[in-house]
């Protein structure tokens, strides 16, 4: 689905870029586009293209109205600056993150490659971000707007890098508490490969305080429930994807997002993303409904390249996708062009 102008582009300019640079290019260019009421208008007009709340394919999640199923995975928006800009271009909602309780660097780079022959990313980023408290100003100033307060966000955090183990859940809380007021939900994620020890997290016993750590700091802070999810590994074996669903229902969380990026790959260090996790994204996303029943969130996420991709989501359990690779290969025009087609498959139903 990218537009020939933009693959053109794709292949003769943006290849030839560092990716890290190339990314950081493009967000610069949606946050400024988004900023402007004008430049945000013609994003959406040309681009987005989404139809109204009510329209088919919009739905209500979290108590607010989504205008497609389709969002932006975390990773895209680390630190809460292109809100505005990807919605306009047709995103229904956007998952900013993930932010740490502490600012940090990541991991040195290079820590971003392009596998063009796979239409994948690999990434060890690291979890590079400004910290919870710089993150939460920049959401307040951002929730003053008109077009920010309609805009639906989720907030993913993670754990500081220097943080150990066992003081996970303080560090979890830290960022729940900082963050939960401004966030539509909460994703905690424990899934990331780029975070020394933080996947042994995902073990239940581990999990168990983190996540009650979590949920409670965010009730506190935003003075409501707060709907918190956990992100899962696609590299889970079936039996401990099963263990964090009974943990979910066990603490009445909203939900599970499946799944984060692969280590079952041989191109080096870091997570995989793109098309080759879209089968085992699909079977987590089948498992987890079928242990949380229909009355908790599953949100998608994986491989999601085609509408035939996220309706096959969609089909499993989930109740919203995500994607941020397929947006880096097939362009702006791509998320309106997605929500568009999955809202004509709606209307259909």
């Amino acid at each position: 689905m990218a537009h020939p102008l933009y693959t053109a582009l794709f292949r003769t300019v943006f290849v030839r870029m560092d990716p890290e640079s190339a990314h950081h290019h493009a967000a610069r260019a949606i946050e400024l586009a988004g900023r402007f009421a004008p430049t945000r208008a013609l994003m959406a007009a040309t681009f987005g293209r989404t139809g109204r709340t009510g329209a088919p394919g919009s739905l209500e999640l979290f108590g607010r109205h989504l205008s497609s199923p389709l969002g932006a995975a975390a990773g895209f928006d680390k630190e809460a600056r292109m809100v505005r800009g990807l919605t306009a271009l047709g995103f229904s909602h956007v998952e900013i993150g993930t932010v740490t309780a502490h600012a940090q660097p990541g991991n040195e780079p290079p820590r971003l490659w392009r596998r063009v022959g796979e239409r994948a990313l690999v990434n060890r980023m690291g979890f590079n971000n400004s910290g919870s408290a710089a993150v939460a100003a920049r959401l307040a100033r951002l929730r003053r707007t008109r077009w920010g307060a309609a805009a639906v966000v989720g907030v993913n955090i993670g754990k500081t890098k220097a943080t150990p183990p066992e003081h996970a859940a303080q560090d979890y809380a830290l960022s729940a508490s900082a963050l939960a007021r401004y966030a539509d939900y909460l994703v905690v994620n424990v899934s990331s490969p780029n975070t020394p020890g933080l996947r042994d997290l995902q073990a239940v016993d581990s999990l168990r305080p983190i996540l009650e750590a979590a949920q409670l700091a965010a009730d506190a802070s935003a003075r409501r429930r707060v709907p918190v999810l956990v992100k899962i590994a696609p590299d889970l074996s079936d039996d401990d994807v099963r263990a964090v669903c009974d943990l979910v229902a066990e603490l009445d969380l909203a939900g599970v997002v499946a799944t984060n990026t692969t280590i079952d790959h041989d191109f080096g260090p870091g997570g995989l993303s793109g098309p080759p996790v879209r089968a085992r994204a699909l079977e987590v996303v089948r498992i987890v409904r079928g242990e949380l029943g229909p009355e908790r969130v599953v949100i998608g996420v994986g491989g999601i390249s085609a509408p035939e991709d996220a309706v096959a989501l969609l089909d499993a359990g989930a109740d919203l996708v995500q994607a941020y690779t397929a947006f880096i290969y097939s362009g702006p025009a791509w998320p309106g062009a997605m929500a568009r087609a999955l809202n004509r498959r709606a209307s259909t139903d």
